[in-house]
């Protein structure tokens, strides 16, 4: 089963010589998830009080699975073991938050990063340089503590930050991106269609915000 699941022979092998530090550590990521979703329901809680209405659309952890550690470690070039999973791979424990306008993205960017308990590792801004793809989002490497019986323990968590119409295209490319049996032309095709759409969202983006803006403007 452990094969099956890690989908790499060598990854199963230390599997099962060291399941017990394996699960541990991943409950560390299940910990830190859970701590910074708390993070974002406190901001998003605490805006809608200011504001009048909450920015976030929705909140979705996961962690990384066995087969995706595997294959990482094998890219990178990573030794095979619990401790290098901690150490090499920063994007074991993931949370996406979806945000209603592009402006609540990166103001609560901003308020998470400034709380004292939070470490930025790394920032990557796909909406303002997107990948060629298309692909729009806020990526944040962070490292956060969770307080056990005995020890506080720091964990690292990326956060991917979208608004709802950046999620939508991310999830349909998703999907796409995995059919089968397309000539290379008809393959060049639908990424040139991807892109072109990836563009009307980021347009849909800015004038949302403009009207949502001339709104707040109109009612000061």
């Amino acid at each position: 089963m452990l094969a099956r699941l890690a989908g790499s022979d060598e990854f199963s092998a230390m599997l099962e010589r060291n399941f017990a530090p394996y699960r541990r550590l991943m409950t560390y990521y299940e910990c830190a998830m859970m701590e910074v979703e708390t993070k974002f329901r406190v901001l998003d809680a605490e805006f809608g009080l200011q504001h009048d209405r909450n920015p976030i659309e929705s909140i979705k952890s996961r962690l990384k699975s066995t087969d995706s550690l595997a294959k990482k470690l094998v890219r990178k070039g990573f030794p095979m073991s619990v401790d290098s999973i901690e150490q090499n791979i920063f994007d074991v424990a993931g949370v996406r938050v979806v945000c209603t306008f592009p402006e609540d993205m990166f103001a609560l960017a901003e308020s998470l990063l400034a709380q004292d308990d939070v470490v930025l590792i790394e920032r990557r801004d796909y909406v303002a340089a997107p990948k060629p793809s298309g692909y729009r989002s806020l990526h944040l490497i962070i490292e956060v503590p969770i307080f056990l019986e005995h020890e506080k323990r720091c964990v690292k968590v990326e956060v991917q930050l979208r608004t709802i119409s950046m999620n939508f295209w991310a999830s349909l490319e998703h999907q796409l991106r995995y059919k089968k049996d397309l000539s290379e032309e008809e393959a060049a095709a639908v990424a040139a269609e991807l892109a072109d759409l990836a563009d009307a969202a980021a347009d849909l983006d800015a004038r949302m915000q403009a009207l949502r803006n001339y709104l707040d403007n109109g009612e000061k």
